[in-house]
């Protein structure tokens, strides 16, 4: 078989082609230039994209077609919805589809809504790849029929090409891809090769079988818990109960006797215990005796940096955006209201903990076997800590049992910590770094907590005159590599998106924010900033709404005029819902929440059917209506949505993270527990149809579950329960 381009091989998706060997014969694709933000909202025009021969399809002989994903797949689907863009346009044999992610590649296989690198975030997967991949499809199926016209002496505008065969009709010939493979691969790449008309599709917007679903069933897809290498060692961490605690003095005499234990190493970040498997590395570790120093470390509790973050927002900060005169406009006002809003720390909490494989070559080159999300951050930081370049660093990206944002860290930090093993034992052994339920959840990097602070007035109409929001939170990327591109006089765009991008028509506005300061490690949480803006901005909107005695679908409508594909999901949510109907039909204890926000690019509406009675909750429906642009493929962007529920819902009733002198209280699924299935509302999905390039859906759907469900109780209750989690115990009889 011939390559077009050689590359390293890609980690395989399954145990049995893991262990064997890849092949591949067409490879086609393109780069574009860098993009400026991590979000997708709004949306560059990427259709200009030219056509150059890199790695982003395989065809083998034996007519199997290998999709390159650039992009992680965490369990959101992106693997099956980046090869049918693809598929469709070469007009592949579904059945014959495979998929191989990609190796570490800034120039081959960065992504055009995040600028010069690799990585997969802000639910860009789709949108970046859109026009990437159906070029990529669109100019390898030209190929092969140039490849078929040149070998039947025919004109290729007389070829057709259906479901993996090339066809003559005329003269009765057909070949499948594999036959014609190699003689492509040796054509020149189209400049601007055609696409399909939307009418064309025969996968894009249906359900498709998902590429991963089988080898997920029966166990064969190899996620990075699952890599075991040739003498590899597993090792463990001991961390300092607080965050920027140090090692002071160890003694290991203990955990040195402990029978399988290897090793004892002191790294950066704590005290590597190393042994033959996980069980006797974690009992090494419990026998360590450890004196840790405090000298730097938080010791504060929870309370106390939310009790500091009150008390900032008295002060003026730094303005986000403003328009008119909002404080006066308020003070003139009819009517005026007030509402503070709380956020806690939230864990990520992914089924598979964080954990990483490190095995250096006979040449002292290194291959790096994880769940690998920002390919270009990882690579560069992991040779660091190597003192390597990074092209002695391959990094073999495998499934990841989640990430919700947990892997995607700034300063790859436990893929830094697998290299700090890896160099402080020599090499000598490839090394399985294995971070427990417990390292996972007490192991920070958090959802920021945050705090709002909100005032608006009305006039004797209902209509908003004016509204001041203050937001004070640790900033995600302050001090990070992406700050020279996010962060703009000091205001971090993840802090206070979803808030002072409003779409709502307000006649003036003042938003503003504090940046905390506090030693706890934050980062990105399933829709960042949007987790916490869109709930304080909904909640208080159905809070003006009542007090202005507007029907609240109407109120923001009535102020959406210049937001069309928001307030159009607003209608289908609350057509399908049946909103009048259902909430006259409802008694006391029972009613209906609604909500609507923007974010990454997308749409999203949902209205929320909740059950209260004194301090107990039962969220019965959610009826969600979505604007994503193209729907690639309506089944998994259902899931999504399902899942942003089920994901969030746990967040809303209970789930924070703690801390007491600066130590983290919750600690596994006992104290941060999951949404139960006992929990799950019925979940209806509704896809608004669009001509518009596809968006994403892995994250928009989180941020609306609350504020829908806050308004529903209510609605049901009278009562208002602003701050996350909801705290239920408010609640009176009904």
């Amino acid at each position: 078989m011939l390559k077009l381009h050689d590359l390293p091989a890609a980690p395989a998706p399954s145990r049995r082609a893991f262990l064997g060997g890849t092949a591949a014969a067409i490879v086609i694709g393109f780069s574009v230039g860098s993009g400026k933000s991590l979000r997708a909202a709004p949306l560059p025009d990427l259709s200009g994209v030219p056509a150059k021969p890199n790695a982003f399809v395989r065809i083998a002989s034996d007519d199997t077609v290998t999709v390159i994903i650039k992009h992680l797949d965490m369990g959101q689907g992106n693997t099956t919805g980046l090869a049918t863009i693809l598929a469709d346009e070469l007009d592949a044999d579904w059945s014959r589809v495979r998929t191989a992610f990609a190796p570490a590649d800034a120039n081959l296989y960065a992504n055009a809504l995040m600028g010069p690198i690799q990585g997969t975030g802000g639910s860009t997967a789709i949108a970046n790849s859109w026009f990437q991949l159906r070029k990529t499809g669109a100019a390898a199926r030209a190929m092969l029929v140039s490849a078929a016209a040149d070998r039947w002496k025919v004109p290729a505008s007389e070829i057709t090409v259906e479901a993996g065969v090339v066809r003559h009709a005329a003269s009765n010939r057909q070949a499948r891809f594999g036959e014609l493979a190699e003689a492509a691969a040796a054509l020149p790449v189209p400049a601007e090769p055609k696409l399909k008309d939307p009418s064309q599709w025969r996968l894009i917007g249906t359900k498709v079988a998902r590429v991963d679903s089988a080898a997920k069933t029966d166990g064969t897809a190899i996620y990075s818990l699952d890599i075991r290498r040739p003498g590899q060692v597993m090792a463990v961490v001991a961390h300092s109960p607080r965050f920027g605690g140090t090692v002071g003095r160890v003694d290991d005499k203990a955990a040195r006797a402990v029978p399988g234990v290897l090793d004892v190493v002191t790294i950066p970040t704590g005290v590597a215990v190393i042994a033959k498997d996980t069980w006797s590395a974690m009992k090494g570790r419990e026998a360590l005796v450890v004196a840790w120093d405090d000298a730097g470390a938080e010791t504060r509790s929870s309370d106390a940096i939310l009790a500091e973050y009150r008390e900032t927002a008295k002060r003026p900060g730094l303005v986000a955006s403003t328009k008119g005169d909002a404080a006066g406009a308020i003070k003139g006002a009819a009517k005026v209201l007030e509402a503070e809003f709380s956020f806690p720390y939230l864990a990520h909490a992914s089924m598979e903990p964080l954990n990483a494989t490190i095995e250096r070559a006979a040449d002292g080159s290194y291959d790096v076997f994880a769940g690998c999300q920002l390919q270009t951050v990882e690579q560069a930081v992991i040779a660091a800590h190597l003192g390597v370049t990074t092209d002695k660093v391959r990094l073999h990206t495998q499934w990841a049992g989640g990430s919700f944002g947990r892997r995607a860290t700034p300063g790859a930090d436990y893929l830094a910590e697998a290299a700090s093993i890896m160099r402080a034992t020599g090499g000598k052994a490839p090394v399985h770094l294995v971070w427990t339920r417990e390292d996972d959840m007490a192991g920070g990097y958090y959802r920021p907590t945050v705090y709002h602070k909100l005032k608006a007035g009305l006039d004797a109409k209902g209509a908003i005159t004016g509204w001041t929001h203050t937001m004070v939170g640790k900033s995600i990327l302050i001090g990070s590599p992406f700050e020279a591109m996010m962060v703009k006089n000091g205001i971090d765009s993840t802090t206070v998106e979803g808030a002072s991008d409003t779409p709502y028509a307000l006649p003036a506005y003042h938003f503003e924010v504090h940046n905390g300061r506090e030693g706890v490690p934050v980062l990105w949480w399933r829709s960042v900033g949007h987790t916490h803006t869109a709930h304080a901005m909904e909640v208080f909107i159905d809070e003006l709404a009542h007090a202005a005695g507007a029907d609240p679908v109407a109120f923001r409508l009535g102020l959406l005029g210049g937001a069309p594909r928001l307030s159009g999901v607003l209608k289908l949510a609350a057509e399908k819902a049946g909103w009048g109907a259902a909430k006259d039909g409802f008694g006391k204890g029972r009613g209906l929440g609604v909500s609507a926000h923007e974010s990454f690019g997308s749409y999203v509406a949902m209205v929320a059917d909740v059950s209260a009675e004194e301090a107990k909750v039962k969220v019965n429906r959610i009826v969600a209506a979505v604007d994503v642009g193209i729907a690639v493929n309506p089944d998994v962007i259902r899931a999504q949505v399902e899942g942003a529920v089920g994901f969030a819902l746990s967040s809303v009733l209970r789930n924070r993270i703690t801390l007491k002198g600066g130590v983290v209280q919750e600690r596994n699924f006992d104290t941060y527990e999951p949404t139960r299935m006992s929990e799950m509302p019925v979940v209806e999905v509704h896809i608004m149809p669009s001509t518009t390039a596809p968006t994403g859906i892995g994250e928009p759907g989180v941020p609306v579950l609350a504020p829908a469900v806050s308004n529903a109780i209510f609605a049901a209750t009278g009562q208002r329960l602003r701050s996350l989690p909801l705290d239920l115990s408010g609640l009176r009889g009904v």
